[in-house]
């Protein structure tokens, strides 16, 4: 079983920044990847960035260029990097790991992020 806690959620100006962490543990050497979702109010939860065991990323074509994803393996924590926040980034966002080889997913608690224009 994977285990994850966000943070780093809040409200912040039009073009402005966050970062959002995710600290895993439990079983996380049976990570395959993980990423960022968010769910905006009314609509459906979307992928925003994701990343493998090996590193490769890829990232949804809205937040191209504006949000990175990273990780810090001694911490056992993905972040997520948002410059250039809209007021259209406004929603929930999650943390996702998809673990084990029958790719089970794990999801964190969610975080807010609030961009006001």
């Amino acid at each position: 079983q994977v285990l994850l806690v966000e943070s780093g959620g809040g409200l912040v100006q039009a073009g402005g920044s966050l970062r959002l962490s995710c600290a895993a543990s439990g079983s996380i050497f049976s990570i395959n990847a993980m990423g960022w979702y968010r769910q905006a109010p009314g609509k459906q939860r979307e992928v925003v960035a994701a990343i493998t065991s090996g590193g490769s990323t890829n990232y949804a074509d809205s937040v191209k260029g504006r949000f990175t994803i990273s990780r810090d393996n001694a911490k056992n924590t993905v972040y997520l990097q948002m410059n250039g926040l809209k007021p259209e980034d406004t929603a929930v966002y999650y943390c996702n790991a998809e673990y084990g080889l029958s790719k089970y997913d794990a999801w964190g608690q969610g975080t807010q992020v609030t961009v006001s224009s």
